[in-house]
This record gives structure tokens, sequence and C-alpha cells, in this order.
């Protein structure tokens, strides 16, 4: 392509603000031309080039759009998905891709139909620290690894100012939010696992939806546990693993949300940069010499996710995240409610 693929963004909330519009204004290979506002045109101050519309059709009609970017609450994913697909759109969908995996799969099968491409917004698989592990992981360093543990935890007693963040629909709640980074991350670095197990809990007052989840993912010789909470005042590691050589622990979070919250532009010097004293703890053996000290954090790149969607579209390259890893998220967080349903460790059928 020799000119900038064209966009469409679909809500201009938290997600739209803070994860999409800004990779998409600094990233040459491509140009914001709608943003679906229906009561405001808060994008217009820092896009002011954009045309604001007021529904989601006007996007579809509109032939120079070549691809749609969803923002909008988890229930409308599937709908609005399906229809950009049917409209011969590309597709960037932010996550949770579905409630349901059967409907992932629908989707999927539709888009292979269209001959269009399916980018579910995974955008934590270039956080700094996920980067760290996955380079740990691949050096050996921890020798055979038997345990990982990931947290994402905060503390938020009160209730979400938006309604339906708060609502008993499908895809609501902090498994579907939080938690699909979390599986995620698992299935990206282990494959999928064996079985499913998972405590899933409603602990704020006058909250409807689940506040906290601890979830087990058995692998042969590996046991991953995902655990988030709305009422962890204290913060605790983010990421522990063990392994048969050693272990690797981590505090503190990615930056790069915080830095997009306070403005700063993803293509600044220094982007996604940790802080010294959030460096993870390597303790471990290397060729007989045991090694006990800081790990400089990999950057943290959310910049790669619109240049990898460049890359499909442009040059036929592999996806980063393949919708059926996507939809593989949503099994997992399915038979997760299952398993808490029953009481009892399900297996996970490829």
């Amino acid at each position: 392509m020799n000119n900038p693929i064209k966009v469409g963004l679909v809500g201009y909330g938290m997600s739209g603000q803070l994860f999409h519009a800004p990779f998409i204004d600094v990233n040459e290979n491509f140009e914001l031309k709608k943003v679906v506002e229906r009561h405001d045109q808060n994008s217009l101050e820092y896009y002011p080039y954009v045309e604001i519309v007021n529904s989601f059709d006007e996007l579809l009609s509109d032939n120079e759009i070549q691809l749609i970017v969803i923002t909008t609450p988890n229930i409308f994913h599937y709908e609005q998905t399906k229809k950009a697909l049917l409209a011969g759109k590309h597709v960037v969908v932010e996550k949770p891709f579905t409630p349901t995996a059967k409907e992932a799969q629908e989707l999927i099968d539709l888009s292979i139909e269209q001959k269009r491409q399916i980018f579910v917004f995974q955008n934590r698989r270039w956080d700094g620290d996920f980067l760290t592990i996955k380079k740990i992981l691949q050096a050996n360093l921890l020798g055979k690894l038997l345990e990982y543990e990931a947290h994402f935890d905060r503390y938020s007693p009160e209730l979400n100012k938006k309604p339906w963040k708060e609502a008993d629909d499908p895809a609501g709640g902090n498994l579907y939010d939080l938690g699909t980074h979390l599986i995620d991350q698992a299935v990206c670095l282990f494959g999928l696992p064996k079985s499913v197990w998972a405590d899933i809990r409603t602990q704020r007052d006058g909250s409807k939806v689940d506040d906290a989840f601890e979830i087990v993912l058995n692998y042969p010789e590996l046991k991953v546990t995902l655990k988030a909470g709305m009422l962890v005042r204290e913060e605790g590691p983010r990421y522990i693993l063990n392994g048969t050589k050693g272990s690797f622990v981590k505090y503190g979070i990615d930056p790069q949300e915080e830095d997009l919250e306070n403005r700063f532009s993803p293509d600044n010097a220094g982007w996604g940069e940790d802080f010294p004293d959030q460096y993870g703890f390597l303790n471990t053996e290397i060729d007989g010499l045991i090694f006990k000290g800081n790990i400089k954090t990999l950057p943290g790149s959310y910049q790669k996710f619109y240049e990898n969607v460049f890359d499909v579209l442009d040059k036929k390259m592999e996806a980063a995240i393949k919708p059926e890893e996507a939809c593989d998220v949503i099994r997992i967080i399915e038979l997760a409610f299952e398993s808490n349903r029953f009481g009892k460790v399900l297996p996970f059928n490829d």
C-alpha cells in the first residue's frame, strides 16, 4: 500500500483515548479518518483533523475506511465486529474478543469467508515485564520451570462510575477484564493447559460482578496461577517464577498505561522504560556460578501491535495475535466460570 491505511475508531472512552488513537496517530502507515462520538467531540482536542460521526453505520458506509477499531463495551464486540466484516472492513477489536467462544469462532469463520483480518487487542503481550520474562525463559535461566504466578491486583473499593463496567452483562466483571490479559500471557508462553480450576468471588459492597479470582492452569510439569482482586491495598509481586535452577520475582506494573494517562506520546525517547527500583530480581545458577541481582526490564512497546497490523495488511506477514488464540482465552474463561460453579477441576479439550 502506497497510501496510509484509513481508520475508523468506534468509541472514544478510556480505551480509544489511551490505547488506540495515540498509536494510530504516531504511525505514518495509518490515518485516523473518523471517530464515532455520540455526545461529545473530545477527540478533536488531540486530533483536530478527524471527522466526528454519530453512528457506527457511518463508518461502515465510508468506502475509504479500510480498518475499523472497536473500543465499545464488551457486549457490543460480537455484533459490531460481524457488521464490520460484512461491510468488507478489517477489524481491530478490544479484548475480550467476545462474550463466548462460540461467537468468537463464528467471527473467525466469517473473516475467512470475507477475506478480512481480525486483530484482538491483547496489548499486554508488549508489557516490558512480560517481554523480560519471555527472554529469561528463552535463555533457560531458571532451568525447567515448575511454577508461574501472575497477579493483576488493584485497590478500588468503590464501584466504577461507568454503569456498563459494573453491569451483570455477558463478558462483564474482572475475569473478562483483567483476567483476559493474564490468561493470554500464560497461553502465549505455555500453550493450552491440560485442565482449569478457578475460584471466582464478588467482594465489594454492592457489586454485581466478579471482583476477584484465582485460576490454576495445569500443564504436565508446570502449575500456572493467575490472580486478580479489586481489594488488594498492599502491593505484592506481579510475577513469581520458580524453576529447577532459580527464581525470578517482579514487582510493579508496566509504565505505559500511566504514561498514556499523562499524555506522553509513544514516540517520545525512553518510551516504555521501567523504573530501576522496579527491576525484577533473579536468583539462579549459570554455568556453576550463583547469580543474585536485579535484571533491567526490557522496554514496553505497545506500538508493536499496530506495527504488526500494518505488516499483516500490507506485507502479508503473520499476525502476532491470532484470533484463534483470543478465542482460546475465552474458552478458558468459560471453563473457569464452570469450574467455580461446580467446584472442580475441568479438562481443557483442545
